[in-house]
């Protein structure tokens, strides 16, 4: 069953819309429609591709690292989003705790209203 802030294993697509490699994303949100769609982003252990104020970099040392299944620091690459529907992701590996998934669908949100 999938959920809000799961980390799952999924082929996530390059820009250009070739296959992209298998990876985690996190999972944000179920989308409000009668398919099983749900709102994703992509998740990197490159830190370089961190857009600051922006992206959410989850380190080891952080109180929720163990629960996400992520081998290292990684970045939630906020700007990596895609609307998948639930047979192509692959298995769950872990969760996010819910204050870091707040900050993430805040910052989501502030960002498309302009704010």
């Amino acid at each position: 069953m999938i959920q809000e802030g799961q980390i799952v294993i999924f082929k996530f697509p390059q820009t250009d819309q070739t296959i992209g490699k298998l990876r985690p994303a996190l999972v944000i949100r179920k989308l409000p429609s009668f398919h099983d769609d749900w709102l994703i982003c992509m998740i990197s252990s490159q830190l370089s591709q961190e857009v600051p104020k922006f992206d959410e970099v989850i380190k080891e040392e952080d109180t929720d690292f163990l629960q996400s299944g992520l081998k290292t620091s990684s970045v939630i690459r906020i700007t990596r989003l895609a609307v998948v529907n639930k047979n192509v992701l692959l298995g769950s590996i872990g969760n996010i705790g819910p204050e870091r998934l707040a900050s993430i669908k805040k910052n989501l949100s502030t960002w498309i209203i302009g704010t």
